[in-house]
């Protein structure tokens, strides 16, 4: 989906009252891959701090992540909160278990957003590259992406979590559902 679509998107994705419709805002709003977001516990969340923290054996470059959480990302994980069920964030029918990824992909395919949550990771990169004055570096470790030559790697120790808590509160504000977003599809007659 290319990012222009995104905040349209949104607005039809809220029309859901369903744990995967808020799964996959936050998915959306996070630009976490898919098996992160639907396999986070709360012990991974700090709702005070409003950082949500992937241990390395969930990612997919086995490093911890830290994820800063904007201001909706923060109100969906509160709405979920009070109303747990089991450790996972996102909880599944099944007792103990996450929302399976076809809950997420069907979904998807309802709101007419295609199959996978990946491309919304690359509309998020699309946008903060060619939108928005954040360094690259910002935007790629949001991604969890690794920047750099080993040496580089070597001497950059943090994070830039405030930076790309910013990055991400402006992601936040883009794709939050614009006055009149809806799409209204006409049909036209051949001449």
């Amino acid at each position: 989906m290319p990012y222009s679509a995104v905040a349209a998107f949104m607005a039809r994705l809220r029309e859901h009252d369903t744990v995967s419709a808020l799964a996959l805002e936050f998915i959306v709003l996070t630009a976490a891959r898919g098996g992160e977001a639907l396999g986070a516990r709360w012990s991974e969340v700090d709702l005070l701090e409003a950082v949500w923290t992937i241990p390395a054996t969930r990612m997919k470059a086995g490093r911890e992540h830290r994820v800063p959480l904007c201001n909706r990302a923060l109100a969906i994980l509160q709405q979920l909160h009070s109303a747990r069920s089991n450790d996972f964030v996102f909880p599944g029918r099944d007792r103990g278990k996450s929302i399976s990824p076809a809950a997420v992909t069907a979904l998807m395919q309802r709101t007419g957003a295609g199959e996978t949550v990946h491309g919304f990771r690359s509309a998020f990169r699309d946008w903060a590259g060619n939108e928005t004055h954040f360094p690259r570096e910002v935007a790629e470790a949001s991604l969890a992406h690794v920047v750099g030559n080993a040496a580089e790697q070597a001497y950059r120790r943090s994070d830039a979590l405030e930076k790309r808590r910013a990055l991400m509160e402006a992601w936040a504000a883009y794709c939050e559902p614009k006055e009149g977003s809806s799409i209204v599809t006409l049909n036209r007659r051949r001449a």
